[in-house]
Formats: structure tokens, C-alpha cells, sequence
């Protein structure tokens, strides 16, 4: 059996850890803004954006992407410019 140091315990904590994008229902935005701002800064393809404008404007919320902080930052930071509200949880 392998004994790992604790660098390589936190270097395989930190890898494993998986934030989500959510994108939360506002009354301004429209379902068609919503749509094209999924597919151009979330890489979504028209169905699942279309799917998550839905779940966002009946459910409230919706994890829109997932992936690693400083990505989704990046995202997040374009689509709080484009209107949208958005929080990484």
C-alpha cells in the first residue's frame, strides 16, 4: 500500500473539489438574453439552454455549470456584465 505525504492528500483534496455556477430568476431578462448568454459564455447547446432558462424561471435557480473556481469566476464575472444574477456555490 501506497503512503501518501500531505501535500499529496491536499494536491488530490483540492482536485476533487467541484464548484457550481447557478444562475438565479430575475423579473428584466429575457428567456431568448438568458439563452444566448448559456450558449456563448457556458458552451450550452440550444436544448440545454433552453432547459436550464426553464428550470431557472420555474424552479428560481438553476446550477448552470460546474467545474473548478477560477473558471467559473471567469464565466460568472461575463454574465453579471450581461445582466444575469449569478453565485458560486
Amino acid at each position: 500500500m501506497d503512503t501518501l505525504t500531505l501535500e499529496q492528500v491536499k494536491a488530490k483534496t483540492e482536485t476533487i473539489i467541484e464548484w457550481s455556477l447557478v444562475l438565479y430568476n430575475d423579473d428584466f431578462n429575457t428567456f431568448d438574453h438568458v439563452i444566448d448568454c448559456l450558449m456563448q459564455y457556458c458552451d450550452h447547446e440550444l436544448t440545454q439552454a433552453e432547459q436550464c432558462a426553464w428550470i431557472v424561471h420555474t424552479a428560481g435557480k438553476c446550477a448552470v455549470k460546474h467545474g473548478n473556481y477560477v473558471e467559473l469566476a471567469a464565466i460568472g464575472t461575463s454574465l453579471l456584465q450581461q445582466g444575469l444574477t449569478i453565485e458560486i456555490e
